[in-house]
C-alpha cells in the first residue's frame, strides 16, 4: 500500500512521532538507522516523499550530536574528458590501499580526502574559491605536505612532480548550481537525540524544519567558510564518487524558507 500524504498531514504525523518519545534502533549497526527508522514510522520506502499536489520534496533526517557530514549530492570535477582521478589523481598522487595484497591487488592505490577552503589537508591538498572564473578549484600545495609523508611525496615527485595540479579539477558554478538545484529538492529535516540504555539504542525526533527555496548563493558562501566540504573516495579498483558535503544538523542554512515545525 502506497501513503501519500499532503503536507500537513505530514507535519501531524511527524508531531505524533515526536509525541511518542524514545523509540528503539531496530537497526543497530547501521549508520542511516535515525532516517531508516523514521521512513519506518512513516510508512515509507524511500526518502522521496509522496506528497500530493506539490512539487518533489525529500526527507531527510540526522543525529543532534554527531560530527558526521551530510552528503549534498555526487558530482565529478571538470574537465570530464580527462577522467581525472582514474587517470590522473590515483596514478600519480595515491598511496598503497591499506588492503593491498590482502582485500585488493598488491598495487592497488586510495585517494581518499575530505577537504575544505578552510585548511589543507596534510597531503597538500585544499578547496579554493575562483569566484572571479566562477569555479571551484582543487589545488595542491607541497610546502604544506606532512613531514610523515615524505616517502608519498617522494613517489609524487617521481611520478608527475611536486607542482601545482595541472590541469586544475574544478567545478564551475553553473554547473554546481544545476546540480544543487536539481538534486536538493524541497525537504523536511527532522533531528533526533539519542541515548544508549545498554547495549540498545533509542532516537526521540525531536526538532523538525520545512525547507524550501534552496539558496546557491548560501551553498557558495558555505563553501568559501569551508562549511561545504569536498570529499574524494576512490581506490585504483574502484571510484566512489566525489560528494559535496555539509557540516551535519545545520541543513536549514542552505535554504530561504525555513519554517520550524516541531
Amino acid at each position: 500500500m502506497i501513503i501519500c500524504y499532503t503536507k500537513e498531514s505530514l507535519i501531524a504525523k511527524l508531531k505524533e512521532i515526536k509525541a511518542k518519545g524514545w523509540i528503539l534502533n531496530t537497526r543497530s549497526g547501521n549508520d542511516g538507522a535515525v532516517g531508516n527508522i523514521l521512513e519506518d514510522l512513516l510508512g515509507l520506502q524511500e526518502n522521496n516523499l509522496p506528497i500530493s499536489n506539490t512539487a518533489e520534496w525529500e526527507l531527510k533526517a540526522k543525529k543532534t550530536k554527531t560530527n558526521s557530514l551530510t552528503t549534498l549530492f555526487h558530482l565529478e570535477q571538470s574537465p570530464t574528458a580527462l577522467k581525472f582521478i582514474p587517470d590522473i589523481l590515483l596514478p600519480n598522487y595515491g598511496w598503497r590501499h591499506k588492503n593491498a595484497g590482502i582485500k585488493y591487488s598488491i598495487d592497488e592505490k586510495s585517494f581518499r580526502q575530505t577537504i575544505s577552503c578552510r585548511s589543507r589537508s596534510d597531503r597538500g591538498f585544499t578547496v579554493v574559491l575562483d569566484k572571479i572564473n566562477q569555479k571551484v578549484v582543487i589545488s595542491f600545495d607541497v610546502n604544506s605536505v606532512s613531514l610523515k609523508h615524505s616517502q608519498w611525496l617522494a613517489e609524487v615527485e617521481k611520478n608527475i612532480g611536486l607542482g601545482e595540479l595541472s590541469p586544475q579539477p574544478y567545478w564551475g558554478f553553473t554547473d554546481l548550481y544545476h546540480k544543487a538545484g536539481t538534486k536538493l529538492h524541497n525537504c523536511f529535516f527532522i533531528l533526533a537525540d539519542r541515548k544508549r540504555d545498554k547495549s540498545q539504542e533509542y532516537f526521540h525526533y525531536s526538532i523538525g524544519y520545512k525547507l524550501s527555496n534552496f539558496s546557491l548563493d548560501r551553498f557558495i558562501d558555505a563553501i568559501e567558510t569551508g562549511d561545504i566540504l569536498i570529499d574524494f573516495d576512490a581506490r585504483t579498483g574502484h571510484n566512489h564518487g566525489t560528494k559535496f558535503r555539509f557540516r551535519s544538523g545545520r541543513l536549514q542554512e542552505l535554504y530561504e524558507n525555513i519554517e520550524q515545525i516541531m
